[in-house]
């Protein structure tokens, strides 16, 4: 009998025969990454020498990683942010070039965490971590239809000093996500949580009251919450869940000025809104995003962080789910929001909601929309 391939040595090969033409990573570790496997299995490490990616050149660096490697999991590689003086933040840039999104290379994968969601939506890497300021884990994650969170302003170290910016992961789908976050977040305990009570009251609000949403990227979220609805996972309570538009709000304290008057305004009446919406419900549905992924030329006047960056600024903890695709084949994401510092909570709410939609189609798409082959790594 041949060898069993080990989690890493798979992720590795992956690595050199699809990164050539998706350009996730800007560093890969095989030599470490090896060792680091084979340290963790005769260890006996909770993580068993599973494979992981990092954000950016110093993601290796960040509190989640640490403690990843601490439990057993391995780094692969490094993978790509956008480069400096961007004026939008939804590409990256890898080593081989300009990162594409898996499902459609004419379309960016979104950011910052773009080589993030690539390299798990292509199997590159098991999970990834990534970083929260604006949507920049799930909007990648809608785009490249897998599973995004960003956890509670606070909860875990971040070197942002606005705050907005939170410690976040990516993985195939919340139930894989759970190992990983099970050795980073505080609050899980050796137990399993018991089962959640179904259905979740939930409030579905399209455009929080003031998004314009592509219809079609509307139609497959609300599809995706009435199936949720036939299937007994979520009971959708009347509930107003209209926001102030955060945009101002956000660049003021992304620009340093928190105290601005009509940033402090919007914040609290945000927050007003959002802590009487979620004692009455404990969940919060919204599409990801406004809209489905753009081309790599720029998102033009359509800010893709529209419903995302609210909870940058409320501090709630927020995740993305696939809910469907476009007819031109883009993944569109379910946006769930739940209570500050349920992070534990919210992971148990995004299984249960995955469980009953449909099962994301696996990659790599249809022939049509491949990236393109590009150098001899790259192989059929």
């Amino acid at each position: 009998m041949a060898p069993t391939t080990s989690a890493v040595a798979r992720a590795l090969e992956r690595i050199e025969r699809l990164d050539p033409a998706l350009h996730a990573f800007i560093e890969v570790w095989p030599k470490t990454a090896l060792a680091r496997e084979r340290e963790a299995v005769a260890r006996r490490l909770p993580l068993g020498g599973l494979p992981f990616a990092v954000k950016g050149p110093s993601g290796i660096r960040s509190y989640a990683a640490r403690r990843l490697v601490a439990a057993g999991g391995v780094p692969v590689g490094a993978t790509s942010v956008p480069g400096p003086g961007t004026g939008w933040q939804t590409w990256g840039q890898g080593a081989h070039g300009r990162t594409v999104n898996p499902w459609r290379a004419d379309r960016t994968p979104g950011g910052s965490s773009a080589g993030a969601a690539v390299a798990v939506a292509a199997g590159m890497a098991e999970a990834a971590t990534g970083g929260d300021g604006a949507g920049s884990v799930r909007v990648p994650a809608a785009w490249c239809g897998v599973f995004g969170l960003k956890t509670t302003n606070g909860l875990l170290p971040s070197p942002d000093r606005t705050g907005l910016a939170s410690a976040g992961m990516l993985a195939r789908s919340a139930a894989a996500a759970e190992r990983y976050a099970r050795q980073v977040l505080p609050g899980y305990g050796a137990p399993a949580a018991p089962p959640l009570p179904l259905p979740l009251p939930a409030v579905y609000s399209e455009d929080l009251g003031f998004a314009e949403v592509d219809p079609e990227v509307a139609a497959v979220v609300r599809a995706a919450v009435d199936r949720l609805v036939a299937a007994g996972t979520v009971r959708l309570l009347e509930r107003d869940a209209a926001l102030l538009d955060p945009a101002g709000a956000w660049a003021a304290v992304r620009g340093g000025s928190p105290r601005a008057p009509e940033a402090v305004r919007v914040r609290r009446a945000n927050d007003d809104r959002l802590h009487a919406l979620l004692a009455a419900a404990p969940l919060l549905l919204t599409p990801t995003t406004p809209n489905r992924p753009h081309g790599h030329e720029g998102p033009g006047d359509v800010y893709s962080t529209a419903l995302t960056w609210a909870f940058n600024l409320s501090g709630h903890p927020a995740a993305s789910l696939p809910a469907g695709f476009t007819g031109d084949g883009c993944p569109v994401g379910l946006q769930l929001v739940t209570a500050r510092g349920a992070d534990v909570s919210l992971l148990g709410m995004a299984r249960a909601v995955e469980s009953a939609l449909p099962t994301v189609r696996p990659w790599p798409p249809p022939t049509e929309h491949r990236p393109p082959a590009r150098g001899p790594s790259w192989r059929r």
